[in-house]
């Protein structure tokens, strides 16, 4: 493995793990909106967990678990403040909630690292290929 990839590889588990601690850590308090979101913050956060055991052993079902946590979990706190969510009425001034803003950037960051090592070893290959 290229130094570029343990590179990626790190980031996407610091990442991954740091997105389940946030949704861990805000659990209790989704309790009191619904039940069912404070359920779907531990879900994230145990699949969290299973995605950086796949990152670390650089498994491709790894880094699409958490590609998919990462990108579902940003497009519903968006919807939680735009259109709202089941039994959850929109909250348009909670867009700036410490953890919120804290968990939009780290899963902004993990797509973001996904494409980029997706990106990054599509090109070192054709780099390589034309070298030859």
């Amino acid at each position: 493995m290229s130094r570029a990839a343990k590179i990626f590889l790190w980031f996407g588990v610091i990442l991954i793990i740091i997105i389940g601690f946030i949704h861990a850590f805000d659990s209790p308090d989704s309790f009191k909106e619904a039940a069912y979101k404070g359920w779907l913050f531990y879900a994230n956060a145990l699949g969290s967990l299973v995605a950086a055991y796949g990152i670390i052993r650089n498994k491709r079902w790894g880094w699409n678990l958490g590609l998919f946590i990462a990108a579902v979990s940003f497009i519903c706190y968006v919807i939680s403040r735009t259109l709202g969510l089941p039994l959850i009425p929109a909250e348009p001034d909670a867009w700036l909630e410490p953890l919120g803003v804290a968990a939009l950037i780290t899963e902004g960051s993990y797509i973001a690292v996904f494409i980029l090592r997706k990106i990054g070893g599509n090109v070192s290959k054709l780099y390589c290929k034309d070298r030859l």
